[in-house]
Formats: C-alpha cells, structure tokens, sequence
C-alpha cells in the first residue's frame, strides 16, 4: 500500500472488471494502521447485472503484505512479498468469473429476444458483487513488540462493512483467500461454520458435484480472523472463509509460502486454482 504500483494494480483490476461489463464503484477511504501510518486504501466494488435485486457476494483482499515476517532467512523479515497466492489468487479467480459470466450473458443475449444480462440461461434476476477489499494485510507483524488482538488486520473489509449501503442484503457472501497455492486443501473454517454453516454446505456439496471434492475435504480446519468477520459482524451478511488449511507443514498452517517471499509465481498451482474456480461455477450457476 501508498505506493505508485498499488495504483496502478488498482487502475488495472478495474479496467478488467468494467472490461467484463461490470459496474465499478471505488470507495476509498484513509485509515490507520497498526503503527500510526496512513494508508490510502481503496476496495474495489464491481457489479455483475447491477439491476438484480437478488445478490450474491464474493470478495478477496487484493493488498499485498508489506513484510515477509514469516520467512525462514529473518533477513527477509521487512521485505515486501509479490504475494501471488495471498492474495492474487482470489482476484484472479473473480476475474475469471466476471469473464465467464460476461460471455455467458453476452451468448444469451445473442440468441435471445432480452437484452437484459443474466447467467446464460440459469437466472437473469441474479447479480453478483464482486468486492476486492484493501488494507487486509497491514497487520501487526512478528518482529513487532505491539500487541495485537487481530483487528490491526482487514481494515478495508472493517471500513465496507461499517458503510454498506441501507437495504443491502444478498443472500450469502464467500470469501476466497490463497485459492492458489500448491498442495492445497480447503477444510471447513470455524468461523464460517459458526456465521454460516448452510452456505459451507452448499460450496462443499457444489466442490463435489463439480468434481473437485478431493480440494474440499468434508473435515474442520482453524478458526481465521479474516474478512469474512467484519462482514458476518458487522454487515450482517452471512459469509464464509475459503482459505487453506495445511496440517502438518511446521512452518505454517496456511502453508509453507506464507508471509514468505516464496509466495511468487513459481509455487502457484493452476490446478487449486480451477478447483476453486469450477466450484464457484458450481454455486453460481446452480442459484435458483
């Protein structure tokens, strides 16, 4: 955050977005950090058939971690992290759907009467927000002497949350958060069987029906403080986390690439990814 390439990746996820045909809202907003510092934050909210009054929610945090606190080499500790899994790896997969629903819709409407956009032929009167928080990762970092109760993270989340306008309410939200890293499964999170345990179902059945049940294991991983707190607390929205969970990797249980300067290309697996993406096909498209 507040430097020239977090503009211009925010310049570039938005130009995608309104690409896909989606409607984009910046709400910006300067909010404190952890250690006082100002950081010029901004979520990016685009709306996929803007005139549906039935929604659903899907969101990541697009910000990159700032310090690479969980290294192995301590001398890596105050280094940026490029930060392809977390959290690339949700904005890419939203991507991806705004794309498939555009095209969806844009082959409805070539061989149908309507103009209206809609999910192919699944239901028109269903849109889909797709908000891509910032300032999730500023939290308080190991080497810091600060303690820290976790609200020092998800500041962008926090901020939508506490503004979301009157009358908002669609039906479920689902957080996807290091959807893209190698040798990962997704166990059910605590927190999203405590807010929202039918919407965990619901994604774990669609993983299964979609053929990638092996990535979602019917079995509980952590409790995680992420964005989908603020937006089950205080939004009022039901919402789940769809994070890693890796059992026995000793350097972390979201996996040995986190907060690490390893997080890069190189360990991104296509494959988690498009487990995560047809699974969330799967939900879309099988909303009545």
């Amino acid at each position: 955050m507040n430097t020239e390439a977090h503009e211009k990746c925010l310049q570039w996820i938005e130009k995608k977005f309104k690409q896909y045909g989606c409607e984009v809202e910046l709400q910006k907003a300067d909010l404190k950090g952890w250690d006082g510092t100002m950081l010029h934050s901004t979520n990016i909210i685009a709306r996929y058939n803007p005139g549906a009054t039935t929604r659903i929610l899907l969101c990541a945090h697009w910000d990159s971690r700032p310090w690479a606190d969980n290294d192995p080499d301590s001398l890596n500790h105050h280094k940026p992290i490029l930060a392809a899994n977390d959290a690339a790896s949700g904005v890419a997969v939203m991507l991806e759907l705004a794309r498939l629903l555009h095209n969806a819709s844009s082959a409805h409407n070539a061989s149908s009467s309507t103009q209206n956009p809609s999910l192919g032929s699944q239901n028109a009167s269903l849109g889909i927000d797709f908000v891509c928080f910032d300032a999730e990762d500023y939290g308080v970092p190991s080497w810091s002497d600060v303690q820290d109760d976790g609200s020092s993270f998800a500041l962008g989340a926090q901020y939508w949350a506490s503004h979301v306008p009157h009358g908002y309410a669609p039906r479920y939200g689902i957080l996807l958060d290091m959807v893209g890293g190698a040798g990962a499964q997704f166990y059910r999170e605590g927190m999203s069987l405590q807010y929202a345990p039918a919407i965990v179902k619901k994604v774990w059945r669609a993983a299964r029906q979609a053929g990638y049940g092996s990535f979602f294991p019917n079995e509980d991983g952590g409790m995680i403080t992420d964005d989908h707190i603020p937006v089950n607390q205080t939004a009022k929205i039901p919402c789940i986390d769809i994070i890693p969970y890796y059992p026995t990797c000793q350097q972390s249980s979201f996996g040995p690439t986190w907060h690490t300067l390893a997080d890069n290309m190189q360990n991104i697996d296509k494959n988690v990814l498009k487990a995560v993406g047809q699974t969330m096909v799967q939900v879309i498209f099988s909303e009545k």
